[in-house]
């Protein structure tokens, strides 16, 4: 496979997107649709003692009004689309539509709410003390017995003073912690150590700023909801959204044709996609619902922040015995993410000790719902982490490189509580890579002082991000005009995955590309069932879906020579979009012919009898296409040893003003651990944009709410500041280790999300290397800190807070 695999193409979409021609949710419009606009909680928790509505519903142009007495009620502290219990500012309480949204936004001035104010707290470690609150009336710590559980509540947790000082001391507290485990023995691997090195941190968490507010337009039509909705997945959500509606999937028409962004807020349902169906349903008349950048930086998730403890014990080679790390996760209002656990699993994976333990208790607060985001917990524990590495590789005199390399895993390492298999992990080699061309050796024993106030540093960072699953359907049709349709079942997020994930048919069916016809965004383009795209796993997951339903649709062609023509199938061979006998050349078909022939035959040929195994979704697209020509469906049951490990490396290089305490990225070079390159130009994308999260990361990012009050202090990106071209060195460099992942057919792994936080370790160790090999204990490190180090002052911000200054 080298025609297509790891060249570039055009996405069919591009077109669209630069002349402003392709239509995003928010340009669709309906005869009839009315627009909807959200009444938000302006306090951080209460509870609604009455809403007077009259007013609003007087007011000309007003269509209607729904509460959340009318939509479903989701058990706390799941998301629910409407609350009667307000629990962070900006918490959606009812909706009004109106003729158009100037209408809908005046009549929310007219709603009269009485409020019965709930204490409230935006620290976790605030509401872990003796004397504190429970972000929601049934508790403040929520750990569920499993991802998707969805019968656990939350408890009430305190600690003792006791406790509490012991952490904000620097020491792990003694304490009970809903989620544990340990490999090893611990204990003798931290008396074996030559050096420990051991620190509180803190990682802020913050907003996920997706370029388009969410927006949503719903209509019902004979029994079938019609619904325009961003989302990074395709046909992952639309069982739930279904469910959701009390409606059979067949009867959700789901059109995502594009998304500007979600970076793991949308990759599931979420509340907002789901209130035009209901409002609409109330009212039989479309409703277009459109947030704005406030409203998005409320509702659109937010990265999990850690209050955290680790203690790492090294032997004199360099080589980890022992490693202990205690997280407190702040989960927001709702649910969150795991986040705290893939710290750990990343933890395990990436520096291989010999003996870990982790504990964990994620704690709820009032402020933004906060959910997956780019490298959930792996990325927050690579910049927490990478640092004090470089601390032991000072002390036990080893460069700072090699420590890596010599803890880096490789094909036969295990990882995490359950010391499972990986299918390939070359970070070794991708350090050795990013090392030579970055210039390392150089650039690390360079003199640090440039003259006057400057001095310079250079860092390294690494991070992990699991990057692949299976059992999902690919889907493939050939017609009598000799077409190949590769309909994709995987969301248009950006990444351009749903094409370069389909590029193995054309490999393995020797046709030529600008034959191809992709089918995406539309359900009604009869998609089959895909991965949620989310995590990085997308284009290890479906290349191999769409390389199993290519090798169904060849042994369809193979077939049916064989049935024209006699002899086996193996008898039969393809090549320029013709199948014909290694005997006897002139016994062959065009693929146009072919296609004709399996209409003919019918049967499993043209899919009127579809693989028993496949999900509900895909069946129902083979019904949608059946008789239209030769279909290649099939599920990936190709197996997977393990966990499908993307690593990447970061080397940054800053210079530092020691009387301003800002410092710029002079230079950034990133090496990949992703298989074999898919597409180059959207890897370099992948590594190039996730280098500006990551500076966002080190530098930049962080909530910050008013403890009295409850208020956010930052809203939106001028006030949020995530990382512009301002922030950027010249060039973002980029290189990949190209070798294949077994596991997968085409050799191929994702890498979307530890981009970001190699980027963010990289640039924070050069911080540490420029004033020399100090280790700032939270990001983001802000000039302020590094100016009051300078001086020797006391850090304005208090030990172990979040969402503050």
């Amino acid at each position: 496979m080298v025609k297509y695999i790891g060249t570039d193409f055009t996405p069919p979409d591009v077109i669209g997107k630069v002349t402003g021609k392709a239509k995003y949710a928010e340009d669709i419009h309906v005869d009839g649709m009315v627009f909807a606009r959200l009444l938000t909680s302006p306090i951080p928790h209460a509870r609604i003692k009455s809403i007077d509505l009259s007013s609003a519903l007087a007011m000309d142009g007003v269509v209607g009004v729904l509460t959340s007495d009318e939509v479903p009620k989701a058990l706390v502290p799941r998301a629910s689309i409407l609350t009667a219990e307000p629990a962070f500012v900006g918490d959606p309480i009812l909706a009004i539509a109106a003729v158009d949204d100037t209408v809908a936004t005046d009549a929310l001035l007219k709603v009269h709410i009485d409020y019965e104010p709930l204490p409230f707290c935006v620290d976790p470690l605030d509401s872990l003390d003796s004397l504190g609150c429970n972000a929601r009336l049934e508790g403040n710590v929520y750990a569920p017995a499993g991802f998707g559980d969805r019968t656990t509540i939350p408890e009430e947790v305190r600690w003792t003073d006791e406790q509490l000082a012991d952490f904000l001391a620097g020491h792990p507290p003694d304490v009970e912690t809903p989620v544990q485990w340990t490999v090893g023995d611990i204990k003798r691997g931290f008396e074996s150590a030559s050096f420990v090195v051991e620190q509180n941190f803190v990682t802020a968490g913050y907003a996920h700023h997706s370029m388009e507010p969410r927006s949503s337009m719903a209509y019902w039509q004979n029994g079938k909801c019609f619904l325009y909705a961003p989302n990074q997945s395709q046909t992952a959500p639309m069982p739930g959204i279904a469910r959701a509606l009390g409606i059979d999937v067949k009867d959700l028409v789901f059109i995502n044709e594009h998304c500007g962004g979600g970076f793991g807020s949308r990759s599931n349902p979420y509340p907002m996609l789901l209130l035009p169906a209901f409002f609409s349903r109330k009212i039989n008349r479309p409703v277009a619902l459109h947030l704005g950048r406030a409203e998005e930086f409320f509702l659109g998730k937010a990265r999990s922040g850690f209050q955290g403890h680790v203690k790492i014990g090294f032997h004199a080679d360099g080589r980890i015995s022992a490693l202990d790390l205690f997280i407190v996760q702040d989960i927001g209002s709702q649910t969150g993410f795991p986040s705290a656990a893939a710290a750990a699993g990343a933890t395990s994976l990436v520096y291989q000790p010999e003996a870990m333990r982790f504990r964990s208790i994620p704690v709820m607060t009032n402020t933004t719902p906060k959910g997956a985001q780019r490298g959930p917990g792996q990325n927050q524990i690579a910049a927490a982490i990478e640092p004090l590495i470089d601390k032991a590789a000072v002390h036990l005199e080893i460069d700072r490189l090699d420590i890596r390399k010599i803890n880096a895993p490789d094909n036969d390492s295990l990882h995490g509580p359950r010391q499972e298999q990986m299918t390939s992990a070359y970070l070794k080699e991708a350090l050795d890579k990013g090392a030579k061309a970055f210039g390392w050796n150089e650039k690390n024993t360079r003199r640090k002082l440039q003259g006057g106030s400057k001095v310079t540093g250079v860092g390294v960072g690494q991070a992990y991000h699991s990057a692949g699953r299976d059992g999902y359907d690919g889907l493939l049709r050939i017609t009598p005009d000799g077409k190949i349709h590769l309909h994709s079942g995987v969301g248009n997020l950006g990444t351009y995955s749903y094409v370069s994930t389909t590029r193995p048919v054309a490999e393995i069916l020797h046709c030529e590309w600008d034959n191809c016809i992709i089918h995406y965004g539309k359900s009604t383009e009869h998609l089959p069932w895909s991965s949620a795209q989310n995590g990085s796993n997308t284009s290890f997951t479906h290349t191999r879906a769409n390389y199993v339903a290519a090798l169904d649709a060849l042994d369809k062609i193979l077939s049916i020579a064989a049935l024209k023509f006699g002899g086996a199938k193996e008898d039969y061979e393809i090549l320029d979009e013709r199948v014909f006998s290694k005997y006897n050349p002139d016994n062959s078909m065009s693929y146009a012919e072919v296609a004709q022939t399996a209409i003919e035959f019918g049967g499993r040929f043209d899919g009127s009898e579809a693989p028993a195994d496949i999900h509900e979704v895909t069946k129902l697209a083979v019904d949608g296409i059946k008789g239209t020509g030769l279909v290649g469906v099939a599920k990936d049951t190709l197996g997977r040893r393990g966990a499908v490990p993307g690593l990447a490396v970061g080397f940054a290089e800053i210079e530092l003003d020691m009387e301003t305490g800002k410092y710029v990225i002079l230079d950034y070079m990133g090496v990949v651990d992703g298989g074999v390159v898919l597409h180059p130009q959207g890897l370099a994308a992948q590594i190039g944009g996730g280098a500006v999260w990551g500076f966002g990361m080190a530098g930049l990012e962080r909530h910050v709410y008013d403890p009295a009050t409850g208020i956010p202090a930052n809203v939106g990106f001028s006030q949020c500041k995530p990382a512009s071209y301002l922030d950027l060195p010249d060039s973002l460099r980029w290189d990949a280790v190209d070798l294949p992942d077994p596991d997968n057919p085409v050799g191929v792994k994702g890498i979307g999300e530890p981009v970001m936080g190699c980027a963010a370790a990289a640039v924070l160790c050069a911080i540490s290397d420029a004033l020399g090999g100090h280790v700032f204990n939270r990001v983001p490190v802000t000039p302020d800190m590094i100016l009051n180090y300078l001086a020797e002052q006391k850090q304005s911000t208090p030990v172990m807070r979040t969402n503050t200054f």
